[in-house]
């Protein structure tokens, strides 16, 4: 029996997460990304996190619902981006409520958990606000970026 390699970058199980941002895009037309920073990063998270946006494309979205998750685990720092569709439909503190799902997870040591339950929170927040629509394609691609500088 052939196994797939399981890949972990700085803890966090990428291939679990893949999974959960496909399953959590499944019911929303918004998509979620997710970056993390090489370990020697030591830079500004958030103008980073902008960069990655950017870099990334996740604003070429027919609705401009894309979001970002920025993550640099040596520096235990972290930053969500969503687009302009986001932002008008979500209210202001639910950015915070990400955050604060995640790092729940981090303070016990699963990062992997705790990306998994923020992208469970955005998928279902999407889906409200963006639900799925005929014809509906995966406009970003699920990958975990880990080519950040």
């Amino acid at each position: 029996m052939v196994t797939a390699a399981k890949r972990v970058e700085q803890g966090i199980d990428l291939g679990v997460v893949e999974d959960a941002i496909r399953a959590a895009e499944r019911g929303t037309s918004g998509e979620i990304r997710v970056a993390i920073a090489h370990p020697w990063f030591w830079r500004d998270v958030r103008r980073s996190a902008e960069r990655a946006f950017r870099r990334l494309r996740v604003f070429e979205t027919r609705e401009r619902n894309g979001v970002l998750i920025f993550l640099a685990p040596s520096r235990r720092r972290l930053s969500v981006i969503g687009d302009t569709g986001v932002h008008a439909k979500v209210p202001p503190d639910f950015w915070s409520k990400v955050v604060d799902t995640m790092t729940a997870d981090f303070r016990r040591g699963d990062l992997t958990a705790g990306v998994v339950a923020a992208v469970q929170l955005l998928g279902t927040t999407l889906a409200a606000a963006f639900p799925p629509r005929a014809g509906d394609v995966n406009e970003l691609t699920d990958s975990v970026s880990t080519d950040q500088p």
